[in-house]
């Protein structure tokens, strides 16, 4: 044979070589890669997954190049097992549209076979049959399409190779020995890296269950060991009541037009302004969800850090009180990072979870919170503590409001520092601002509406800094570089009819006054009309005893670090 000859068999050699490795890619992808493609087209969600479902897609071609005479056995089984798991995402993504993420998963492991069955059928539509037989045939044309990959075997080991470093060693020696991440760090980032394909998000979501459940189960160990609030009185002893404190996210009070900012951000809250009891001078004590609301849901604050877990939480305090409690967050919660999260959440009656997406920059609208609302109000208990923790305007900000929310889309009531790009975020934080405003009237009007003895108390765990601050070029937030809207947070309190019947309290004179948040166990306890020892007047917003204390901001374990922060 010709040298030419040689030149040309080689090259149609090597041509059907990779035609046979992207058959066998695009066979291997299809499972992760149709439900990360839906999620992408209807814009669910950032590109995070389908990248990592490009890559992690890969490792199976592995085995079909090692050991080429045994490829239609090895991908049919690994193929049977991608199948099994790409129908859960599949049924997650037609019911939801949403990407199937631990916290589904830790639902799932908790249900038993009868919640399961009911489940099914509440959301069993006719045309998913359908859907599910379309994409098996998919799955069966693409295999029956694949052909072993024929190369040498110097060239096949050389290709596995090149993958393992690709997906597995590239990112170990950037996470190890670059960015010097502890070991657990370099797991954890494997994991969060291979959980989007298949059949890792259902291997990794069962350890991670297993995980999360033990440490969960190691605080509320602890929290049942705690003693409960001594010469504990109540005030309102027996009397029916429900009593509501929504937590916002990431909301400054400087783009609410409640609180005087030029723009109609809050339309709703401002027609009920004369039912609120709006406070102007209230911050955050830290600069994130978890840490601040360990103060502000317990007795933690700058003096004493280590009361989240040594004293009783507002929850062990309503429960300890008669209430039946209820946790609705349409915050994700069932992750390594929000443990405490699920830990406040256990420690209530009954829990809600809306929000069940891989990423937090997914679309869950705050409206996901109005059944599980409705239903707790309807609960026959006669007193009831309800939290509702809001995604309300966490980043990315377009992703908090449906498209008919989009209000504000030009420089109208804008400052001239801000260039266009920072011009269509803060367009984007501000509609994010005004459908909190409307989430928050549709809770205040269903409250209203039973016509009960209730309360709504309502703060943002912390701001967020939306180019508001000199030099106008940083987003988001910085405890190392503090600005007042990263801490400078909105509150107010409705209270029906009936409860000002008999409430104590004169809101007058207590409006502008100077506070952190990390008092508010203080606060609430006046305002539900409870007494205990260890209950302090001085820092209750609400008392007329309240004293005014520096607004520290920073982390309580590491006093010389911490500041005030000047309104």
């Amino acid at each position: 044979m010709s040298d030419s000859s040689s030149m040309l068999t080689h090259k149609f050699i090597d041509r059907v070589a990779l035609k046979s490795m992207f058959n066998l890619y695009l066979f291997f992808f299809y499972f992760s890669g149709v439900t990360h493609v839906l999620l992408q087209l209807t814009d669910a969600t950032v590109f995070i997954g389908l990248r990592q479902a490009i890559y992690m897609s890969l490792i199976w071609i592995i085995p079909v190049l090692i050991f080429p005479e045994r490829t239609r056995i090895i991908t049919a089984t690994i193929g049977i097992v991608l199948w099994i798991s790409s129908l859960l995402s599949l049924a997650y993504f037609c019911v939801y549209h949403q990407e199937i993420s631990q916290s589904v998963l830790y639902i799932i492991f908790e249900s038993n076979v009868a919640e399961s069955s009911e489940y099914i059928s509440q959301y069993f539509k006719w045309w998913m049959p359908i859907i599910y037989i379309t994409h098996t045939l998919m799955a069966y044309i693409l295999w029956r399409r694949i052909q072993p990959v024929q190369l040498k075997m110097g060239t096949r080991f050389t290709a596995s190779l090149l993958i393992i470093a690709f997906v597995f060693l590239v990112p170990f020696i950037k996470d190890r020995c670059i960015n010097h991440l502890p070991w657990d760090g370099v797991l954890d980032n494997l994991q969060r890296r291979m959980e989007p394909a298949e059949p890792w998000q259902l291997i990794m979501g069962y350890f991670q269950y297993q995980r999360q459940l033990g440490n969960m189960e190691a605080l509320l160990d602890k929290n049942r060991s705690l003693p409960p609030l001594q010469d504990f009185h109540d005030d309102f002893a027996n009397q029916p009541g429900t009593l509501v404190l929504v937590i916002g996210e990431s909301s400054t009070r400087m783009h609410w037009g409640l609180y005087g900012y030029p723009r109609n951000t809050t339309p709703n809250l401002d027609k009920l302004k004369n039912k609120l009891h709006i406070f102007t001078h209230v911050v955050s004590p830290r600069a994130s969800t978890i840490e601040a609301l360990e103060q502000v849901l317990t007795f933690a604050d700058r003096d004493h850090p280590d009361a989240v877990m040594t004293q009783p939480s507002l929850m062990n305090m309503m429960k300890q009180a008669g209430y039946k409690t209820f946790w609705i967050t349409n915050q994700q919660t069932i992750t390594k990072r929000n443990t405490m999260l699920a830990y406040f959440s256990q420690l209530a009656d009954v829990q809600h979870y809306t929000n069940n997406s891989r990423y937090q920059n997914s679309r869950e609208y705050d409206s996901n919170v109005f059944a599980p609302f409705d239903q707790a109000l309807a609960d026959p208990a006669q007193r009831k503590f309800i939290v509702v923790h809001l995604l309300g305007t966490h980043m990315k900000y377009e992703y908090r409001y449906p498209p008919e929310f989009d209000f504000f889309q030009d420089q109208s009531g804008l400052p001239s520092w801000l260039d266009q790009e920072q011009i269509d975020i803060v367009n984007t934080y501000d509609n994010a601002v005004r459908y909190n405003d409307f989430v928050l009237a549709t809770l205040i009007k269903k409250l209203d509406a039973q016509q009960q003895r209730s309360m709504l108390t309502f703060l943002s765990d912390h701001g967020e800094e939306v180019y508001d601050t000199p030099p106008h070029d940083f987003l988001g937030r910085n405890e190392g570089k503090p600005t007042l809207p990263m801490f400078a947070i909105p509150m107010f309190i409705w209270t029906s009819p009936l409860w000002q019947q008999n409430s104590h309290i004169d809101f007058s004179s207590t409006l502008d006054r100077v506070y952190s948040s990390a008092y508010f166990e203080h606060t609430w306890s006046d305002l539900a009309g409870l007494n205990y020892l260890g209950f302090d007047a001085s820092k209750s917003l609400v008392n007329k005893q309240f004293t005014q204390r520096p607004t520290w901001i920073g982390d309580p374990s590491f006093r010389k670090g911490m500041r005030q922060i000047s309104q």
